[in-house]
């Protein structure tokens, strides 16, 4: 009798130079973050953790002690860092608080005030990403993040904006986001 063999195993596809992957980091802003919480994540990809690590560093040294959200473009083992600050990590920069040491302070209360163009502009940086109809549930949205962050808009609370909005007392100007080309 003969017996037919399986086909011998067969080498992975060769990794493609041309392959761009995207991977997105929580980092906090200005450190070296875990080396060890990277690894996983870019180590497959062929890129040093630490190297990684440093260029994180360096990208988000104007966000020194906030969490921000990193977008890593990997291509042909060359990685760029393109930072997509959240909401509330744009309302707190934009309270201009004084560098705290997370590892010493913790539950810091934001009880500054932002003006309602700052808002303003905090909602045109996230139209794209948001899934408002129009600009209007955009702002609703950042008034949202500033309520519960505990921080005041114009002196009042960002509810009261928020219900003013709501009856028509303020206007909202209408915000056509860029498009986004499609990857």
């Amino acid at each position: 009798t003969v017996e037919l063999l399986p086909p011998p195993p067969t080498m992975p596809p060769k990794f493609d130079a041309n392959a761009i992957t995207i991977v997105y980091v929580r980092t906090t802003g200005g450190e070296i973050g875990a080396v060890a919480s990277l690894a996983p994540k870019i180590g497959p990809l062929g890129l040093s953790p630490k190297k990684i690590g440093e260029q994180l560093a360096k990208a988000t040294k104007d966000w020194k002690g906030l969490r921000v959200m990193c977008k890593l473009v990997v291509q042909n083992r060359v990685a760029t860092v393109e930072l997509e600050p959240s909401t509330a990590s744009l309302v707190i920069k934009a309270l201009k608080e004084p560098y705290r040491d997370r590892k010493k302070v913790k539950n810091v209360a934001h009880s500054g005030n932002i003006t309602y163009d700052q808002v303003y502009e905090i909602a045109k940086q996230k139209r794209g990403k948001s899934m408002a109809k129009a600009m209007e549930g955009t702002v609703l949205e950042v008034l949202g993040t500033a309520q519960s962050i505990g921080c005041t808009v114009d002196g009042r609370p960002a509810h009261d904006i928020i219900d003013d909005i709501h009856a028509g007392e303020i206007k909202v100007a209408a915000f056509q986001a860029p498009a986004v080309a499609a990857k």
